[in-house]
């Protein structure tokens, strides 16, 4: 497992939290979800880190004109860059329950070439934009633009990138347990 060397002690929190804001946060989050991830219970101890997690990662799943398969692909793609164990756990599930085929989700989990273009060069551009910290090549940006995507495309992708650095680096500080909901599909970095 990649972890930093030590974990964060902030206690996990939960909707009868005696502080309002962490409260009013996570009864917003469980009732959209359904449940409590882990993961929303650590960020949970920074009310505002939560509120925009929670505004950006609706706002990509809702406004991102990309299919629920493209979604997952950007999510996938950077959680894997990021070793983000919680997060691949997580988004491997989602994506089975969007119907994307097995074989585009555990070569998104594997780090090889999916067996679709377009999904492919999407990856490809998710990886190289965290890779480069947001300073893709022109041939990065030629080739995803290329396979059908758009410059509008681009600032989705990077709109994933900042949901999913906040949720991956929280997962990493506090080492987050993978959730019930997600284990069947663990993955080691």
């Amino acid at each position: 497992m990649v972890h930093s060397e030590r974990a964060l002690t902030l206690p996990s929190r939960d909707i009868d939290d005696a502080d309002p804001a962490i409260a009013a946060v996570l009864s917003k989050a469980q009732a959209k979800q359904g449940f409590l991830p882990n993961m929303y219970r650590n960020m949970a101890n920074a009310p505002g880190l939560l509120e925009t997690y929670m505004a950006g990662y609706e706002a990509f799943r809702s406004d991102s004109g990309l299919s629920p398969a493209e979604q997952e692909t950007v999510l996938l793609a950077i959680s894997r860059t990021n070793g983000c164990e919680y997060c691949v756990a997580a988004h491997s599930m989602l994506a089975d329950m969007s119907k994307v085929p097995t074989e585009i989700t555990d070569a998104l989990r594997d780090g090889r070439t999916l067996p679709d273009a377009r999904l492919d060069a999407l990856a490809t551009f998710a990886t190289a934009m965290v890779e480069s910290r947001g300073l893709p090549t022109g041939a990065d940006l030629d080739a995803f633009l290329a396979a059908g995507f758009t410059e509008t495309d681009v600032l989705q992708v990077l709109l994933a990138i900042s949901v999913k650095t906040i949720s991956n680096y929280s997962n990493h500080l506090f080492h987050t347990e993978v959730d019930k909901a997600f284990a069947g599909r663990v993955w080691e970095a």
